[in-house]
């Protein structure tokens, strides 16, 4: 594998936004994303400077890790959210220990099977790790089988916790952990 992962810079907004829009135009985004492709596009470029600068290189809340081909092209991403305790998450629960979040994983589907993800998951846990999580936990659609396989065989574990999905009336996201051995 000839891809180079690392975070993402500041100045790449432009990239990020890209990217972002190509992931919410996959067959399976609204199981995979909480937001649309037309939400997304209607967002000023401001938006999307403020996005990539939260998650950028040397950032302490957050890190964008994306998989660059030889050609320079951006084939993946995957992004970690640290969690403080005593604050809550996005969906209202309280958070008990210091946890990254991780979300907005994508692949192109050209890249999809050839490890890709492995190494994109591989540098958001050390990245997690390395800022003190606790554990790193990620939340997905009930329906979205493909994608719960994947966060199993990278050791991921239901907890139990069901979130209820507000647009989408009568659907649940599961959240799945890793522990910090």
């Amino acid at each position: 594998m000839n891809y180079v992962i690392r975070s993402v810079r500041a100045d790449e907004w432009a990239a990020a936004k890209a990217l972002r829009l190509e992931a919410l135009q996959d067959p399976v985004a609204p199981l995979a994303y909480l937001e649309t492709y037309e939400e997304a596009l209607g967002r000023p470029d401001s938006f999307w400077q403020e996005r990539t600068a939260s998650g950028a290189e040397g950032a302490d809340g957050a890190q964008t890790v994306i998989a660059e081909a030889p050609d320079g092209q951006w084939v993946g991403t995957a992004t970690v959210l640290m969690e403080e305790p005593g604050t809550t998450d996005w969906a209202g629960f309280p958070v008990e220990r210091k946890q990254g979040h991780v979300v907005g994983v994508f692949v192109r589907p050209e890249e999809r099977g050839s490890g890709l993800t492995d190494v994109l998951f591989d540098a958001a846990l050390e990245w997690a790790w390395a800022h003190g999580a606790e554990r790193v936990r990620l939340i997905v659609h009930e329906d979205n089988g493909r994608a719960q396989r994947f966060y199993r065989k990278a050791g991921f574990v239901p907890s139990g916790v069901v979130v209820p999905l507000a647009k989408a009336p009568g659907e649940s996201e599961l959240e799945f952990v890793l522990e910090r051995s």
